[in-house]
Order: C-alpha cells, then sequence, then structure tokens
C-alpha cells in the first residue's frame, strides 16, 4: 500500500498537553514517528513531527491536525515530503556531529552572528541551540551568555574553522570550544590541572624569589621557559639553584597567601560532585599542591620537590622534574590507575609546558594562556573563571548549582 512522508510544524503559545493531542491523532491514523523535535522559547512553542502514513488516510489526518491545532489557538504548516527529499535528509544525518561551545558577556549577538556566519561558510548545519546559562541571568554587561550548538557536516576544513572562530572570538570577546560530539564527550571522567597561573593566581617560585631577593633574575627565566624559548628542565633548575640559602619557613609563608584563581573551588566542588577525579600536574612545588589538595579535596598531586637541609633551601631539586612530557605521561598513568580512556580526560593549563598534556587531552583547554598556547590548543577560556569548564563539559547553570546545592533537585 502506498505510503507518503508528511512534515508537521505546530508554532505557537505553549499549552500543556499539545503534544498529547497531536500524537493522539496521529496514532488514530496509523502513522509512524520517523522524526520529532520540540523547542519552547519564551512560552513560545517551535513543533515538528514527520511521520510516515498511509495515502489512503493522508487527507483525514491533514484535517484532524488542523482541526485541533485551530482548537488550541496554534499555527500548524504541513508539507510532503518526497521520498528523495527523505533519502537526502538521512544521508546527511549520517556526516560527523559536533559540539560548538560559545561563551560571551553582554550582548550575545555580535557572538552569535560571527559563529553563524562561519558555519554558514563552511556549509554545517546547526541542529541544536540550547542556552546553558541562565535565563535570568539579564542584559548587563557582566552577565554570561553561553549556548551549546550541535553542529552536522563535513569538517575536512577543521583547522580553517577553528582559525576562523579565533580570529572572531579575539574582535567579539567571546569564548568557544569544538568538540567532537562523541560518546566520551558526554563521559569525562578525570580534570588535571596544571597549578601556578592556572589553579592559582601565583607563580609560586616567582613568589619565593622575591622573598629571596632574587625576584628579576627568576621571573625572566619563568617567562622564557613559559613562552617556549627555555627547556623546562634547565630553566627550573636554574631557578631552584637562585633559592639557594632560603628557609623552608618562606614556603610555607608563600603557600598560606596563595590565592586560587577565578571559578576554581567552584569549579573543583561542582566536579566532586559528579563524581570526576581530579589531579595537579605541575612544574610548580609539592608542597603546595598538598595543601590545595587537602583544601580542595584533589585526587592527586604530582609536582617537583626542593631538596632541604637543616631547614633550608639547597638550591637542588629532589627525583625527576614534572616537565612538559612528564605531565602528559602522569596524565595516561592516572587514567590508567582509575581505568579511564584517555578520551575523557581533560586537562587545563596556561603555558607551554602544558601543551603536551593538552594535546594527550581528550579536552585540552587553555585557559588565560600565552598566545603560543591559545594558537596550538583547540579549547581556550581567556574571559571567565576556571568554573565556565563546567559549560564546555555540557552542564547548565541550573546543573551547576544543583551540584553545589544552591538550588534542590526539584527547585
Amino acid at each position: 500500500m502506498a505510503q507518503e512522508n508528511v512534515l508537521i510544524n505546530v508554532s505557537g503559545q505553549d499549552k500543556p498537553g499539545l503534544l498529547s493531542l497531536m500524537t493522539n491523532i496521529l496514532a488514530s491514523h496509523g502513522a509512524h514517528i520517523l522524526d520529532i523535535g520540540q523547542a519552547v522559547i519564551h512560552d513560545d512553542l517551535a513543533l515538528g513531527i514527520l511521520v510516515c502514513v498511509e495515502s489512503s488516510v493522508t487527507g483525514d489526518m491533514i484535517k484532524d491536525v488542523m482541526f485541533q491545532a485551530n482548537e488550541v489557538g496554534s499555527t500548524v504548516r504541513i508539507a510532503n515530503v518526497s521520498q528523495q527529499q527523505h533519502d537526502a535528509w538521512l544521508q546527511a544525518s549520517g556526516k560527523q556531529r559536533y559540539i560548538l561551545t560559545v561563551l560571551a558577556a553582554g550582548k550575545g549577538s555580535p557572538p552569535l552572528q560571527a559563529v553563524s556566519a562561519i558555519t554558514h561558510r563552511y556549509d554545517l548545519n546547526i541542529d541544536t541551540i540550547r542556552r546553558l546559562t541562565d535565563r535570568g541571568a539579564g542584559v548587563s554587561a557582566e552577565a554570561r551568555m553561553c549556548v551549546e550548538m550541535r553542529l552536522r557536516g563535513d569538517m575536512a576544513n577543521l583547522e580553517a574553522v577553528q582559525h576562523d572562530l579565533l580570529e572572531q572570538a579575539e574582535r567579539h570577546d567571546f569564548d568557544f570550544s569544538l568538540q567532537l560530539d562523541s560518546v566520551f564527550r558526554r563521559n569525562r571522567r578525570l580534570v588535571a590541572f596544571d597549578m601556578d597561573s592556572t589553579l592559582i593566581k601565583a607563580e609560586v617560585m616567582d613568589e619565593l624569589a622575591k622573598l629571596h631577593g632574587v625576584g628579576d633574575a627568576v621571573v625572566a627565566i619563568t617567562d622564557e621557559a613559559m613562552a617556549g624559548k627555555l627547556d623546562f628542565q634547565a630553566s627550573f633548575r636554574r631557578r631552584a639553584s637562585l633559592l639557594k640559602g632560603l628557609p623552608v619557613t618562606a614556603l610555607d609563608a608563600v603557600a598560606e597567601t596563595v590565592e586560587l584563581n577565578e571559578g576554581a573551588d567552584r569549579l573543583i566542588r561542582a566536579l566532586r560532585h559528579f563524581g570526576y577525579k581530579t589531579a595537579v600536574l605541575s612544574g610548580g612545588f609539592q608542597y603546595v599542591g598538598e595543601k590545595l589538595a587537602r583544601e580542595l579535596g584533589i585526587d592527586y598531586v604530582h609536582a617537583n620537590e626542593l631538596a632541604l637541609q637543616d631547614g633550608v633551601m639547597t638550591g637542588e631539586v629532589v627525583g625527576q622534574i614534572v616537565d612538559a612530557q612528564r605531565k602528559a605521561v602522569l596524565l595516561r598513568e592516572i587514567a590508567d590507575n582509575e581505568r579511564v580512556d584517555l578520551a575523557q580526560t581533560i586537562a587545563v593549563g596556561d603555558g607551554a609546558n602544558d601543551l603536551p598534556m593538552l594535546s594527550a587531552a581528550g579536552l585540552g583547554v587553555a585557559f588565560h594562556a600565552k598566545d603560543i598556547v591559545k594558537e596550538s590548543a583547540r579549547h581556550a577560556i581567556s574571559r571567565f573563571g576556571l568554573d565556565a569548564i563546567l559549560y564546555l563539559i555540557g552542564f547548565s547553570d541550573r546543573d551547576i548549582a544543583e551540584a553545589l546545592g544552591e538550588i534542590d533537585a526539584e527547585g
């Protein structure tokens, strides 16, 4: 018996029970639902249903749908979909999917216009758009607006898309992340952080150097290393040697005064609630990392340890230095220990010595990073706090607030 594909689009004010009314009509005419989607913005509904129905009852089904829509004050648009059109739709549905997350402050229209122009230029379909930030955030200059777009299409020019997004992000002052929409993206399990200038605001080595009167010399070496101009191991040993004679009480003093970067506490508390494991993989100092671990509940800490003699730093380093390659190795080792696929890991850092770790992770995020890092990493947060990483994972403001006990599950 002949069949037809029919696309039904219903719009108007959202009303409880509308879907029930429509699906009741479809069921009564023996229609098979091939696809369905619904969105509600400010109580305004857009409902689409693609059905396959026997040609002999198509006319009666359409009449019933239109009558019911009129009864409830909705607008309905109905179109036949040819088999050729349906086959083309099925073929397009099989294309690779990506998640593009856009995070901006203030007016969201310029960033979204820039992003949508890029998706159009590269012939990428936007299947869905989901707002992650609170709808009541307002329109102040400080208000966040974060949306998650599900894209479909050929990403043969992924590097070009990434380059254009980065260029527009600088021009219109927004952050973004473009990820493959895979099962791993929805099941991240381990998050590893660099410490200095990522998890905390300070560079501990620099602070110690200031106390010892060698601040300028150490800062100059640090800048060269973080910009990728100097081997990290050699630079670390040179800086450590300048601390010779500094009492260990100075390390205590600095550790007590370091401040977390914006959003760090909120991020880690939420991650713990959601069952994530966390790690600090740092070229800084083990002492400070362990203090943070106790305070925040971080699961793993791997950093560097300075040699001490009679309560004074000798200028030497104990054990293997945690450098760029060591960070990537440690990430893999922790993932193996936790029985987590590397694709389920997230790494966050700001310097050149974080790049191997960022590249190895399933999601590598450059946080307020040097230019060399932002250009190499595919995901960057430059304008917001660390808690913005929760948006890249896919959590909404409501999810986060519930995790932190700011609202209850039914609130």
